[in-house]
């Protein structure tokens, strides 16, 4: 009887210890789709880009939102790999860059105004 008490005693002393130990698993680590997409709003306005060429963090595999407002329709070039290529109209509206799946810098820009928007850091 001494030796079952016993051993349920160490048992039950180690649980908490066992629980705390239980190292980290995909679940722990933050998931880029979880912290949402990362939002830059962009104004083109004749040969006037805003931003203009800042850097801007963002999470391997996390979606980059777009607010274009601009005077006339265009295109913006995500010079990713594969390339994207994102159509905006005249007026004010939201395009999507796809998660970049390879850490590194890519540049976002414009082809009329030739200009770099944001350079992505993806980390």
């Amino acid at each position: 009887m001494r030796r079952t008490v016993a051993s349920l005693a160490v048992l039950l002393s180690a649980l908490p210890a066992l629980a705390a130990c239980g190292g980290s698993d995909s679940s722990d680590s933050p998931d880029p789709a979880d912290a949402g997409p990362k939002v830059i709003e962009v104004t083109i306005e004749g040969d006037s880009v805003t931003p203009n060429g800042e850097r801007v963090e963002v999470a391997v595999g996390q979606d980059v939102e777009l607010e274009v407002t601009a005077d006339v329709p265009g295109e913006i070039h995500v010079h990713s790999s594969p390339e994207q290529a994102l159509e905006y109209d005249a007026g004010t509206q939201t395009v999507t860059i796809e998660g970049i799946d390879k850490p590194g810098t890519v540049d976002v820009e414009s082809h009329d105004p030739a200009k770099v928007i944001v350079q992505l850091e993806v980390r």
